[in-house]
């Protein structure tokens, strides 16, 4: 891990980081900056018991109107469980799976 992300501290806000979302942030160079856009601007969906909080073309467009530039950080995806823990931030261009899945009807 680098010194400069290291050197952060554990916390971020009401969410602790941890040791693998350091490492993970330094592997995949995403930035401290990154992070901090994902989880104010990003939005938020409940997948398998964890928060996603994440940066699409539509909060770029969005919030560019309203004088916020994100473009540089779309893709950002920051995964946080319940007790407000960073597991792993990564970037992703396809939402596809934050999305809420249809439950089936029992009859046919």
């Amino acid at each position: 891990m680098s010194t400069a992300l290291a050197a952060l501290p554990p916390t971020l806000g009401s969410f602790s980081l941890t040791k693998h979302a350091l490492a993970r942030m330094a592997t995949r160079a995403i930035s401290r900056t990154a992070l901090e856009a994902a989880l104010e601007f990003g939005r938020c969906a409940e997948i398998r018991g964890a928060q996603i909080f994440a940066i699409g073309r539509r909060e770029v467009e969005r919030f560019r109107r309203e004088g916020i530039e994100l473009s540089d950080f779309e893709g950002t995806q920051v995964v946080v469980t319940d007790g407000s823990a960073i597991l792993t931030v990564y970037r992703n261009s396809n939402f596809r799976g934050l999305r809420e899945r249809r439950r089936r009807s029992s009859w046919r």
